[in-house]
């Protein structure tokens, strides 16, 4: 997260391009040194011996990689070319299977294992993605300073805001694992599993389309297709997690009992209020990409910052008394009340949006 700042959608959406290239490619190296100095600081902190080091270092490293190429991709991406991002993307990601497994199963050390990880994703971003971008695209104006700066301000309340996200998903397991056995890490990570599929399928969908929305968002005449368009993506999202309920329903349960080994079928109706969960947080995601195509990404940073403090308290006392359950009811809970508060923002910053285009003083 620190890494990317969330600027891939802020980086798509510059249609007009008022930040150059360059900028944004300095703007994202910095931000990965940042991440891996606090990477290298948790380590330390944690007092990890050299084999956890070399793993959580190996996977840094890697997820570092994944938000350098993001600006590379996002630059593909840019010049309607996505389809090369997605064969870097995908080239990055079975590369690093590969070696990941390979190196597992050779040495049985998943430090090594992890070491070869970052390594291999290193090689891909200078001999694939990097050359890709620039071999493929427009020579870019030079960075400056100020648009650097602009870029750090202007995504701030982005990256604050998938941060907090990011912290209100992991709380339910913070909190288990200071109250609860280890058992319910697994189920409740198994039972996520599911629920995150959904959440990578509507990004699957809407996400390629973002340079469309914003050129739609920029002719003030079409501005009814956007909110169509809105509306579509959030039907969708609804049918997806129906879907994946009638799925969980049907062959979900008997699949995972074989995959992870154990039974879940005790675990049902608790896994039917993971995938709604998982339904929810893919609307946030859509929902906070359209606010961020809109530029009034630090709008929507006080929904983010109530839901963060109502998940410190409510799923934790949901955990007490109800254990992995609770877990998974806080959850639910907590995703409910922020797509609330960020739906009711949204609506606001539309209503404003339509009244300053009304006005006749707005140029």
């Amino acid at each position: 997260f620190l890494s990317n700042f969330g600027v891939r959608t802020y980086q798509v959406s510059d249609i007009d391009e008022k930040c150059s290239f360059a900028s944004y490619q300095a703007q994202r190296w910095l931000t990965s040194l940042l991440a891996l100095a606090a990477g290298l600081l948790y380590c330390t902190v944690r007092g990890y011996d050299a084999t956890m080091l070399m793993l959580s270092i190996g996977i840094y490293i890697y997820k570092i990689v994944d938000g350098l190429a993001d600006v590379y991709e996002g630059r593909l991406q840019q010049a309607d070319k996505l389809y090369l991002a997605g064969i870097s993307q995908a080239l990055r990601s079975v590369s690093v299977i590969i070696a990941f497994s390979v190196l597992l199963f050779i040495t049985r050390s998943i430090a090594l294992a992890g070491a070869a990880a970052g390594l291999v994703a290193v090689a891909t971003l200078i001999l694939v993605t990097i050359p890709l971008a620039l071999l493929e695209t427009e020579a870019s104006r030079r960075m400056s300073p100020l648009e650097i700066g602009g870029l750090f301000r202007h995504c701030l309340p982005i990256f604050s805001a998938l941060f907090m996200f990011n912290l209100i998903e992991s709380v339910p397991k913070f909190a288990m694992e200071g109250m609860l056995p280890y058992d319910s890490q697994l189920y409740f990570n198994a039972l996520f599993f599911p629920a995150q599929g959904i959440l990578l399928a509507a990004g699957f969908l809407y996400k390629p389309q973002l340079l469309r929305l914003a050129n739609i968002w920029s002719n003030p005449r079409r501005r009814r297709k956007f909110d169509l368009i809105v509306l579509a993506m959030i039907a969708v999202i609804v049918l997806m997690t129906a879907g994946t309920l009638v799925f969980m329903g049907w062959l979900g349960i008997p699949i995972m009992n074989f995959m992870y080994g154990v039974d879940f079928e005790a675990y049902r109706g608790i896994a039917y209020l993971m995938i709604v969960a998982g339904g929810v947080s893919a609307a946030i995601d859509f929902l906070y990409a359209i606010v961020t195509v809109l530029r009034r990404q630090s709008s929507a940073t006080k929904p983010y910052a109530i839901t963060f403090a109502f998940s410190l308290v409510v799923p934790t006392a949901l955990i007490w008394l109800t254990g992995l359950t609770g877990a998974v009811a806080g959850y639910l809970a907590s995703m409910v009340m922020l797509l609330i508060l960020l739906s009711i923002e949204y609506h606001r910053i539309r209503q404003d949006l339509s009244e300053k285009n009304r006005s006749p003083f707005h140029a």
